[in-house]
């Protein structure tokens, strides 16, 4: 026979699609929804964590900040300015401590002044004021806007002045929220917002003022990359500032969104995993069809690689008809998406159909399905035309379906490669999705493995039920009988079943896992009873009271969390003094005035990064460190500390670090930089901070009581802040939960066509059965009896290695692993339920047919 030409291969292979229309509906259909997923899902996804960002960026209200406690010299400020040349935006906000009086009160107050430009604050977010107007009118000029604590405790309403310095303003507004409120610092006093000239004119700012310095920062292009790059650049203009990224902003939106990020990642490869594995299924089975036509191309002369040219072009034509419909569908499901999400989530992400998403979806199509049909294209080359046309039926199985894979392995080296290149590929596509190489491994590591336990699975059942079917063939009813030897009978695919199914179960689980952990975790991080209202400068003699009135308070929700502060200063570290660490981005004056605290118990929301925590009474001087002020401070676990003790210098803590903590920022413990048991602190003076949920419509009335009662305590609001930032994670989990149940059911869908694509193999074995006098019923028990059995061990060992994976994952996300036995046991129940469910319907068409009709077609 003459070289096949690939224009013939094409038309060989077309004509055959034509021919097979609905038998290769699922192949399109598996490759589609795994191309969708890719697409639309990750694409959305990708969209909605953008909008996200720029939320978590208005907690900071910039994409950086730069905070320092003295002014920059000329070139640093040179420095600054030769940044405006490549499109980044910077405001400076001055932030210190003053006195405040006004005409009916005569005693002056302690109030915290934070001085902006009205025309370029904040680059992100709004500030909010009562009576609503723009910033620029609220502040400038002789206006200034206020909280409502000065108002409470001047007696002072919108309209009157106050003189602060050599000034006296106008108070314009109240001030109800900023965007930076949570970033800024916490200064003792209430809030007065005004311009840098207002801050000018009062003349307090002065040589040697106690005043802070930040510098707020936007890029042009929202891209982490080149806010690393800024941030770096800035930690080497102002070596001595705290430089901080609008991802360090809080820590809970920060893991949220990393954490939401790998999960759906996660959804985008199951689906397309699963795409590809129903791909295979669908192949196989055409190609034990085609057997005959290939029996005669060969006897005519075909060579293997001609046939190979035919069915691998079939195989392409697939995957890209395949891919191109999952392009539509991804565009059409980032397009609804946010329709049917806007309401529920009152943000919609932008549109933005890139199109690189679109040919990665395609060739990620195309090798995917590729990959998958290696091994059936492969067997091609092994068919013996003789054997093929004496066949009564298909020597796919022996007897053991596994028995005969792994013989074909032995005969031909080809199917190792295959293997080895599916999981190459499948490392290399998991770890570009999932920009991670870590999730890329254990992706790859479950998928191997789940492949390789059940084929051994499969191996042990089979020989298991041959045994059992001896021994007990007479007490077992014919339907049970059959249906069991069914697994087992030549030419049924038990082994690529049980692969498939466990397969697909396992990931499916794996991505209900996954996002059922990470939604609890996110329910810890938005519930009603967490601080945003913070008490500052409580004496030891009030504290008893003030826990006691908060309790009394209507708009007082759960428990107030209180720490004891001790002011103290660094002294060494590691032996070496505070005037010659060497530290990175840290001021050392810093070091002079920092705050210890002591706790018997694991602060909440807290979490320990290495080392491990002391039991209650604990006696030694033991330190839990922040993880950021580790870093900076260049200690680690079994590092020292030397603290100044106040009242007593000579006798100074010298404490042994023992864990390195990392909190979620949402708690009065999340300020806490340095932890020790209350031991060896216990004669040290110490002021209490707390922290309390309020209604945030009534913080008002609990300032107004707590002034009454204790003027001293300073409270600060950050309620409208904290809502902002409960609302960001409250949209997190419900998008990880859509997408993640999206993921599911085209999983289901997926697998159901993998289990459907086995009806094909059927139609012989229904015929013989109807010719000896079987009714639908009886073949219908038969059916449900194999499919049942399969499921059920598919069903088991892929859960297994879902909660393995699952457990391995949650630990790269520094989550906890729970094992829900309940969810394992419906779960392994219903994976059975389907197979019988879909085999059987897979199967009624050919149930409903004549026999004589079905032999013609064959």
């Amino acid at each position: 026979m003459a070289a096949l030409s690939w224009t013939t291969a094409a038309r060989i292979a077309s004509r055959e699609l034509r021919s097979s229309r609905g038998k290769f509906f699922f192949v399109i259909l598996s490759v589609a929804i795994g191309v969708a997923a890719l697409t639309g899902v990750r694409g959305f996804s990708s969209a909605f964590r953008q909008t996200l960002l720029v939320r978590a960026r208005s907690i900071l209200a910039g994409d950086l900040s730069a905070r320092m406690f003295q002014q920059p010299d000329a070139s640093q400020i040179a420095k600054l300015d030769a940044l405006k040349t490549g499109g980044v935006r910077m405001t400076p906000i001055t932030e210190m401590a003053g006195m405040a009086t006004a005409a009916n009160s005569l005693d002056p107050l302690l109030v915290a002044l934070k001085a902006i430009d009205t025309s370029a604050y904040p680059f992100y977010g709004v500030v909010d004021l009562k009576p609503s107007m723009p910033l620029t009118q609220a502040v400038g000029g002789d206006n200034v806007a206020v909280g409502e604590d000065l108002l409470i405790r001047l007696k002072l309403h919108t309209g009157d002045r106050i003189q602060l310095g050599d000034a006296k303003l106008r108070i314009s507004s109240i001030v109800l929220s900023e965007p930076d409120r949570l970033s800024g610092s916490f200064a003792a006093g209430p809030r007065i917002l005004l311009t840098q000239d207002q801050l000018e004119s009062t003349h307090l700012l002065a040589p040697g003022s106690r005043a802070g310095q930040r510098y707020l920062f936007k890029l042009p292009v929202k891209n982490d990359r080149d806010v690393v790059r800024l941030k770096a650049q800035l930690e080497t203009i102002l070596p001595e500032s705290q430089v901080t990224d609008y991802r360090e902003t809080n820590p809970a939106i920060t893991m949220a969104l990393d954490r939401a990020t790998g999960v759906l990642s996660l959804v985008s490869l199951v689906a397309l995993v699963l795409g590809a594995v129903g791909v295979a299924m669908a192949m196989r089975t055409h190609l034990l069809q085609r057997m005959d036509s290939i029996a005669i191309m060969k006897s005519l002369g075909a060579r293997s690689s001609h046939i190979l040219r035919i069915y691998l072009l079939q195989t392409l034509l697939l995957g890209l008809l395949g891919g191109v419909v999952g392009v539509v569908l991804g565009v059409g499901v980032q397009l609804v998406l946010p329709l049917l999400l806007a309401k529920l989530l009152g943000v919609t992400p932008e549109l933005h159909i890139a199109a690189s998403a679109i040919f990665a979806g395609l060739a990620t199509g195309l090798l995917t399905t590729l990959l998958f049909t290696m091994p059936p294209l492969l067997d091609i080359r092994n068919v013996r035309p003789i054997l093929i046309l004496r066949r009564t039926v298909d020597d796919a199985g022996d007897g053991s379906a596994v028995s005969g894979f792994l013989a074909k392995i032995r005969r031909s080296g080809a199917q190792i490669v295959a293997g080895i290149l599916i999981l190459v590929g499948i490392t290399l596509i998991a770890t570009t999705l999932s920009d991670s190489k870590a999730v890329g491994r254990v992706f790859t590591g479950g998928l191997a493995a789940v492949l390789l336990v059940l084929l051994i699975t499969s191996t042990l059942v089979l020989a298991g039920l041959r045994v059992l079917l001896r021994g007990t063939r007479s007490s077992l009813t014919p339907v049970v009988r059959h249906g069991l030897a069914n697994l087992y009978r030549p030419g049924n695919p038990s082994a690529a079943l049980l692969a498939a199914v466990g397969l697909g179960v396992m990931q499916i689980a794996s991505v209900f896992f996954l996002s059922h952990a990470l939604i609890k975790e996110l329910k810890l991080s938005t519930q009603p009873t967490l601080p945003n209202v913070f008490l500052i400068d409580i004496s030891p003699s009030e504290i008893d009271g003030v826990r006691a009135l908060l309790k009394t308070q209507p708009s007082v929700r759960g428990e107030a969390e209180m720490l004891p502060v001790i002011a103290s200063r660094i002294l060494s570290v590691n032996g070496t003094p505070a005037a010659d660490l060497k530290l990175q981005n840290f001021p050392k004056r810093m070091l002079q005035s920092i705050s210890i605290t002591w706790t018997d118990n694991f602060p909440p929301g807290t979490k320990v990064v290495r080392g491990a925590f002391w039991q209650p009474g604990e006696p030694l001087a033991k330190l839990a460190i922040g993880q950021r002020m580790a870093q900076r401070l260049g200690v680690d676990v079994g590092s020292h500390i030397l603290f100044a003790a106040p009242g007593d210098p000579d006798h100074p803590v010298d404490a042994t670090v023992a864990a390195i903590i990392k909190s979620d920022g949402q708690h009065a413990f999340s300020r806490a930089e340095f932890l020790l048991p209350r031991t060896p602190l216990a004669s040290l003076p110490t002021v209490w901070y707390g922290g309390v949920h309020a209604n945030p419509d009534q913080v008002g009335e609990l300032q107004r009581a707590l002034y009454a009662k204790y003027p001293t305590v300073t409270v600060i609001n950050v309620a409208q802040a904290m809502e902002t930032l409960r609302g960001v994670l409250l949209q997190v989990s419900l998008v990880v939960q859509f997408l993640a149940g999206f993921s599911i059911f085209a999983g289901l869908v997926i697998l159901a066509s993998a289990i459907a694509g086995t009806r094909y193999r059927r139609i012989r074995e229904v015929v013989v059965l109807k010719t000896l006098g079987a009714t639908r019923s009886r073949i219908a028990a038969i059916f449900s009896i194999e499919f049942a059995t399969l499921g059920l061990i598919a069903g088991f060992v892929g859960l297994i290695f879902a909660n393995l994976t699952t457990r391995i994952v949650l630990r790269q996300l520094d989550l906890d692993y729970h094992f829900l036995t309940l969810i394992n046991v419906c779960a392994l129940l219903g994976v059975a339920l389907l197979t019988v469910a879909t085999g059987w319907l897979a199967s009624f068409r050919v149930l409903g047919q004549k026999p004589l009709e079905v032999l013609r077609e064959e």
